[in-house]
């Protein structure tokens, strides 16, 4: 039996996979010997559309596929048995897990993304899929407590509270009715962590929500995702109900006294939601707002009951690690935290995509071994790990090891797993200003630290960026950052100047540039460039004076050209159209 996939991830659709899909599948469909599957994102997102071929002894991969190159790849692949090489990712690479972005990573999450059909719960039972469940349905439950208090799993949604000790507190609550949560509200800019999960393995969750049901002792669960995930949503959809068939969620699950169901939530993209309080509001019908804590979710949470909380790669952990024990579990990552973390590695990089390394890489493997350094051949210069709650490494720390105690210690965390590269081109205050204005934009508004504090704030940064900063502007943005990192009622105001404060730990004479200097040294912020023209390698072909809007640039001789900087708007025009480079930012 020949098998070919074709990666039907978001990224993949996006790229043109499905078109690719429906031609693969009418060619082949009275062809009993080939079977044409649809699977998720493996990960390294450049690459796609991928359409793999799996032989007996040989998996091929063909990446950035189009429409056109099927019939080449049936009459020469499949007929002949010949290699198409030009679809390959090189000639010496043939099988994508030799590709050096996937092979030096550690899949554990990630495992059976890109490999099993997300819409055929067959093809997980293949690979292990609901084994973990039938192992702890004969097990005591608080043997399985420990075997998950023991592996040191640690919250992959941003805290990094050990699991163990959370399912624990859940466990030992006299509650009669307990539920089981998944936060899937993925809203950190640039991750995707979450959504390529339930996308390419949503049965992973929902396996684990079971099991997290036995041990605790509760009957309902709820999915909360985010209704932008619409692939995401249906693929849940259909694993749950192909669950549900199998009898492998509902009513006396495989004849056991053990009930469990779960439905799905869809949140409307308020990012305060992610903070797990602001979600059971959400759930409950409510303004995702969120609650004050203690109580904590596993002594009132949702409908005042008892409620565990865990984000989609927490819960993907569970299956491995009930069917391969504790220890295997604590042989990866470091003394502190256990096992991998999954990075969705974007910016200013070589090889952008899903990163899943054990916890203690550094971030410099990270960029260099895996990422394929820097684009463009440009320095490194920072890196934003944690979304817009964290905060920027500069260049002097890139050997920083990736776990949570490092990550604290230099003033940012691991966050979601979002990992933004900034190459030396980058404005650290520009950079500030954006992660604040998401904030700014997503704040609840219900405590003024936040409401307020993070919009003055915002105001400051936008009066350094122009230029038009003092002094005694920095030093209230510093004190104005204390102040709503201690004062704020939840961790998003909390941790939302985390991008203001490192950026001024590291970087403060860029500030200082801005403010004493009015000058840009990224040459990023438009109110601080100025566009010259290069009168040696001017031509004078008058491009840029004939597409200029505010005539700002005039002819200072039959052949060379100017520009009036007290006309000038920066819209940048000039510096676009110029063909022979003789435009300057400076």
């Amino acid at each position: 039996m020949i098998r070919i996939t074709v990666g039907m991830g978001s990224c993949g659709i996006a790229s043109g996979a499905k078109p690719i899909y429906r031609a693969l599948e009418k060619i082949t469909k009275n062809k009993k010997n080939i079977q044409v599957v649809k699977v998720g994102c493996i990960g390294i997102c450049k690459y796609e559309p991928i359409v793999e071929i799996f032989e007996k002894e040989r998996r091929t991969t063909y990446i950035n596929v189009k429409k056109s190159d099927i019939e080449k790849i049936i009459k020469q692949h499949i007929k002949k048995g010949n290699i198409v090489e030009e679809l390959l990712i090189s000639k010496k690479i043939l099988n994508i897990l030799d590709e050096p972005f996937i092979k030096q990573q550690n899949r554990i999450v990630l495992k059976n993304c890109g490999e099993v059909n997300p819409e055929d719960i067959n093809d997980y039972q293949k690979r292990e899929g609901y084994e973990a469940l039938k192992k702890i349905l004969k097990e005591d439950r608080k043997e399985i407590l420990e075997t998950i208090k023991k592996s040191k799993l640690r919250g992959r949604g941003g805290a990094g509270f050990y699991t163990g000790l959370k399912w624990e507190s859940a466990f030992y609550q006299d509650s009669d009715i307990k539920y089981v949560c998944c936060n899937a509200d993925e809203g950190d800019p640039g991750a995707f962590m979450d959504r390529a999960v339930l996308e390419g393995n949503p049965h992973s969750v929902i396996e684990a929500m079971i099991i997290a049901g036995y041990v605790i002792g509760s009957k309902e669960g709820y999915i909360y995702v985010r209704a932008e995930y619409p692939l995401a949503i249906e693929r849940l959809k259909i694993a749950i109900k192909q669950a549900k068939e199998k009898d492998l969620l509902g009513k006396t699950i495989l004849n056991s006294n053990f009930s469990f169901d779960i439905k799905l939530r869809f949140g409307a993209g308020a990012f305060v939601c992610g903070e797990e309080t602001a979600l059971i509001e959400s759930i409950e019908g409510k303004r995702g707002e969120p609650r004050k804590k203690p109580p904590f979710p596993t002594i009132k949470g949702l409908y005042n009951k008892t409620t565990l909380i865990n984000n989609v790669e927490t819960y993907a952990n569970i299956p491995s690690i009930i069917l391969n024990g504790s220890e295997w579990f604590n042989s990866i990552g470091t003394e502190k935290s256990s096992g991998t973390k999954v990075f969705a590695l974007a910016g200013n990089i070589n090889k952008t995509g899903l990163v899943e390394v054990p916890i203690g890489t550094t971030l410099k493997e990270i960029i260099y071994n895996i990422g394929g350094g820097i684009s463009n051949n440009k320095n490194f210069k920072a890196a934003q790990t944690g979304g817009p709650s964290g905060g920027c490494i500069p260049n002097s720390l890139i050997d920083v090891k990736m776990d949570y105690e490092d990550l604290k210690e230099i003033g940012t965390m691991m966050g979601s797993g979002g990992l933004i590269i900034m190459d030396e081109d980058t404005c650290m205050p520009d950079i500030a200003k954006f992660f604040l204005g998401f904030t700014v934009d997503e704040s609840c508004g219900k405590c003024t630290p936040c409401r307020v504090g993070t919009k003055q704030a915002y105001e400051i940064l936008n009066k350094i960026t122009k230029g038009q900063a003092k002094e005694e502007d920095l030093k209230e943005l510093e004190e104005l950052s204390i102040y709503i990192k201690e004062n704020s009622f939840c961790g998003l105001g909390q941790s939302a100047t985390n991008p203001i404060l490192s950026t001024l730990k590291y970087f403060r004479n860029e500030y200082i540039d801005h403010i004493q200097n009015e000058k840009c040294t990224a040459i990023k912020c438009k109110n601080l460039v100025k566009f010259v023209i290069d009168k040696e390698s001017c031509i004078g072909c008058g491009v840029c004076y004939n597409n200029c809007p505010v005539n700002a640039i005039k002819k200072i001789d039959n052949k060379k050209y100017e520009i009036d900087q007290n006309k000038c708007i920066k819209c940048g025009i000039c510096f676009s159209k110029c063909k022979f480079n003789s435009i300057k930012k400076i």
